[in-house]
């Protein structure tokens, strides 16, 4: 490797000196990389120093007023990243008791950031859910004692408004302990049938516009409560109590019952979590508009193998198959066969997805499979059927039969670029200029276009048809 390339070990024979000089000069200008040097030097200075210079600028940035856009968003959540990763090296080893509290200082920080930015793309929430992970490797290690972290935790998830708390009764059950998750069970079901304050009426007034403050702060607190009291039962293994907190029509919800299925099975109680999601399954086939949720499926797989009932799960699993040609349950299915049963039911799938009503689907299960020769020879039968409009399943397609098969391949870029000429998607024509000149590469491999037009003749005809599309042809041009 070159002496001259830009990394650590060619940095280091620079020397001290000289690389001091080069920070220096580098951070000129800019107060973000002079805060990030400043911290450095406490660092090496001791968990304390560091500790107070960390405290200094959550101060600061809690004053902090102005917006921060989309373009400059970026550095923000740059030096948050960095603020945790100086407690995690220089703070954590040496004092976790000092890291716990930095951590849960930087979370409260949350809503200062988040009133001032556009977290559209969640980099900011993902930066506090990193605190939250890093609570969770200390909490082993630190001594708050556990009733005093439960009034903190309560207090702390009641007042989140960007959800900067999920998570930190399992980061912190621990540390918690028994009497601390109990002490939290108590205090947030006396905090849920509290009075509303005064202070929380005035802050919720005109919040809804169809309900009270008082409504919407005891929806708030319900909510708020059931979220708490479920992490608790979960910290505490109990899944009666996690249950509790849906209504039986929830419980058959696809974005519920798989969860509290799995509990079920982690707890040795496979019949019930049989039964919950079974009801699901039956609520979310009798939709009008069904969608297959993968998550139901492999749930009630578990709960079949643990009931032993291997014949009504390889029933489920080819079903599975049949209706969403997924490889998922095809190769689950066929790893439960003896040998040679499973290359006879293997034919059989390649069959049923060559056969399949939706073509789409079978096409993307015989390329990902691999089955590429009846991929091939499904592009060839049904050209006409091919929607060029499904360009990603086309080009990936494409891609995949192009040495082996370039006459397929060939067919499914013309079907793409026919779609993008007739529909005047003049966005695509970049795209599709160049489909059409991998349609001119894989040309020469080709001895038979069988009963398809030539390249020559496609190109000619397309020229034809669409004569007065010149930024197309233009880019066309450019490409030969």
């Amino acid at each position: 490797m070159s002496k001259k390339t830009l990394n650590t070990a060619n940095l280091e024979r620079q020397g001290a000196e000289k690389l001091a000089s080069l920070v220096m000069d580098l951070v000129q200008g800019s107060a973000a990389l002079q805060r990030r040097a400043r911290m450095e030097l406490s660092a090496a200075q001791g968990p304390k120093d560091v500790a107070t210079d960390l405290r200094k600028r959550f101060a600061s940035l809690r004053r902090s007023r102005s917006f921060v856009d989309w373009r400059k968003q970026k550095a923000l959540v740059k030096e948050p990243c960095g603020i945790l990763a100086i407690i995690e090296t220089s703070v954590a080893p040496h004092d976790p008791n000092e890291a716990f509290e930095l951590l849960w200082s930087y979370l409260l920080l949350a809503s200062s950031i988040h009133d001032r930015t556009d977290d559209s793309n969640g980099a900011v929430g993902d930066v506090m859910s990193d605190a939250v992970d890093l609570i969770e490797q200390l909490s082993s290690r630190v001594d708050v004692g556990g009733e005093a972290l439960a009034e903190r935790i309560l207090e702390a998830v009641a007042d989140a408004g960007y959800g900067e708390f999920d998570g930190i009764i399992p980061a912190t059950s621990v540390a918690l302990g028994t009497e601390g998750l109990e002490h939290l069970k108590r205090i947030t079901a006396e905090w849920q049938s509290a009075p509303p304050s005064q202070e929380d009426i005035e802050q919720y007034q005109g919040f809804g516009l169809q309900s009270s403050p008082e409504d919407s702060i005891r929806r708030n607190k319900v909510l708020t409560a059931s979220v708490i009291l479920a992490d608790i039962a979960d910290a505490q293994g109990d899944v009666d109590a996690y249950m509790a907190r849906y209504s039986a029509e929830q419980l058959t919800y696809a974005t519920i019952a798989p969860d509290v299925a799995r509990r079920l099975l982690d707890a040795g109680r496979p019949e019930e979590a049989h039964d919950i999601i079974s009801r699901a399954r039956s609520a979310d086939a009798a939709k009008p508009f069904r969608i297959i949720d993968p998550d139901l499926d492999e749930v009630l797989e578990a709960c079949l193998e643990q009931l032993d009932r291997t014949d009504d799960l390889m029933a489920h699993l080819w079903d599975a198959f049949e209706q969403t040609l997924s490889t998922r349950p095809l190769r689950k299915y066929l790893s439960r066969l003896p040998d040679f049963d499973d290359i006879e039911a293997e034919e059989k799938a390649l069959d049923l997805a060559s056969r399949h009503s939706d073509l789409d689907a079978a096409l993307s299960f015989l390329v990902v499979w691999p089955a590429r020769d009846q991929a091939a020879a499904l592009v060839l039968a049904r050209n006409e059927d091919l929607d060029g409009n499904h360009y990603e399943l086309l080009s990936a397609a494409a891609d995949a039969l192009e040495t082996d098969y370039p006459l397929a391949a060939t067919l499914l870029r013309r079907s793409m670029v026919s779609d993008t000429l007739d529909g005047a998607k003049s966005k695509r024509y970049r795209h599709a200029a160049r489909h059409l000149a991998e349609c001119a590469a894989t040309d020469v491999m080709i001895d038979d276009y069988r009963t398809f037009p030539t390249h020559a003749d496609f190109v000619g005809s397309l020229r034809k048809k669409h004569v007065r599309k010149y930024g197309f042809w233009q880019l066309v041009d450019t490409l030969n």
